[in-house]
């Protein structure tokens, strides 16, 4: 009896981990024990078309050894045609009272966090993503070196409704 339920919770979990008709690229990669401020996180992307609206998320994944509330990134999108676009932004990652806030049923929180909304991609090629954390202490200066507690980083976009 216990072994049934065990493979009937497998299949439903798959099946609802594939039931994702928005995705159109998600793609991970892992931080190697600490996230140092000077590694960056990049990931090409050949869209599918010019012609229709998608969002952008980036996605982290991270333990309980993430100490802090917030976190800071620094993201860039380097169009096929050399234009950038740099954005400094700033993500909640804990409640007032310090759970870490994200999905997930053990240590290990996903965070699925908005980049841009309604993005055409009127260039053809290939556009690359850079990510790295600029986190800092309240008080200090200079920024926090290696930040514990990020397993992965991801990136992700997304069909949407809007025309």
């Amino acid at each position: 009896m216990f072994r049934n339920s065990i493979i009937l919770f497998v299949l439903v979990f798959f099946v609802m981990v594939s039931c994702d008709s928005n995705r159109i690229y998600d793609e991970y990669k892992s931080v190697p024990n600490k996230w140092n401020k000077d590694s960056i996180i990049s990931f090409k992307i050949n869209p599918p078309d010019s012609l229709n609206h998608y969002n952008l998320f980036v996605n982290l994944r991270n333990t309980n050894e993430y100490k802090y509330s917030n976190l800071f990134l620094i993201v860039e999108m380097v169009f096929p045609h050399g234009k950038t676009i740099t954005d400094t932004l700033e993500y909640k990652m804990a409640d007032p009272t310090g759970k870490l806030l994200g999905t997930g049923f053990t240590d290990t929180k996903e965070n699925k966090l908005w980049y841009k909304e309604h993005i055409m991609f009127n260039e053809s090629g290939t556009y690359k993503v850079n990510i790295q954390h600029a986190m800092r202490e309240n008080g200090k200066v200079n920024g926090v070196v290696d930040l514990e507690g990020i397993t992965d980083v991801g990136f992700r976009i997304e069909r949407t409704d809007k025309k």
